[in-house]
């Protein structure tokens, strides 16, 4: 069980990687490539979790600090990744205005991977999640002005110091099997959007903005209309 802990701390840390090689993607401006790879560290992180869980991988490698490395790998493949793509892609106004905007991103992100509230008792993102590898796909997919886009990734910026709600995909409770069953239907809609770059398929982005649309709706409502719950009632995250 131990070998199979340090597997899967090794399979963690091949996102940080898959971040490099993204970079070196979108310095030669190959952006569909570069997605790619982020699609591949998305799927890392979506996975690395479940198989720590299920080895219960600290009691087998209690000297190294998984949760850790799983930080600086998101931390790098859905901040700076994403961030050098809009800049680099020309989505975010160019010179110093672009480079302020990308500079916001990047300090408002490291306080929200750094506050110890980060997430709540009952399994909600406190604040806008680091979701910028997706946003940077949208701008990159549907052609806006850069002052555009500047205005909606400084909104969002902002939105990370906010004391909303979002809904954790795998974790919150209320709405939780329509919301994995949405996120499916998302994940294959936007896998296919990335393969058939440069095309642009609106049947395909409508499938998933509409996911998006949900998300911060049903964030929302459950915001306001869900009551909080006691996690060690609902949710118990220990092996077994």
């Amino acid at each position: 069980m131990r070998r199979w802990g340090w597997l899967i701390h090794f399979y963690t840390g091949c996102g940080t990687v898959a971040a490099l090689v993204a970079l070196d993607y979108i310095e030669h401006e190959r952006f569909r490539a570069a997605f790619l790879v982020m699609a591949a560290a998305l799927f890392i992180d979506a996975t690395d979790g479940s198989l720590a869980r299920a080895i219960a991988i600290r009691r087998h490698v209690p000297e190294f600090d998984g949760a850790m490395l799983d930080n600086i790998t998101d931390y790098l493949n859905y901040v700076l990744v994403p961030v050098m793509l809009m800049r680099r892609a020309r989505i975010l106004p160019a010179g110093t205005p672009g480079m302020l905007i990308a500079a916001f991103v990047m300090l408002a992100s490291g306080y929200g991977f750094c506050r110890v509230d980060a997430k709540t008792p009952d399994h909600y993102f406190r604040g806008f999640p680091s979701y910028w590898n997706i946003l940077a796909l949208y701008l990159f997919l549907i052609p806006l002005p850069p002052r555009c886009s500047a205005i909606i990734v400084t909104v969002l910026a902002v939105l990370v110091f906010a004391p909303i709600k979002f809904i954790y995909p795998s974790r919150t409770l209320p709405m939780r099997r329509t919301t994995l069953i949405f996120a499916a239907i998302w994940s294959v809609t936007t896998f296919m959007l990335v393969l058939r770059m440069p095309q642009r398929e609106p049947l395909l982005l409508g499938l998933s903005l509409a996911f998006v649309v949900y998300y911060f709706l049903a964030s929302w409502a459950l915001q306001w209309l869900a009551p909080p719950i006691d996690p060690g009632l609902v949710y118990d995250e220990s092996p077994g």
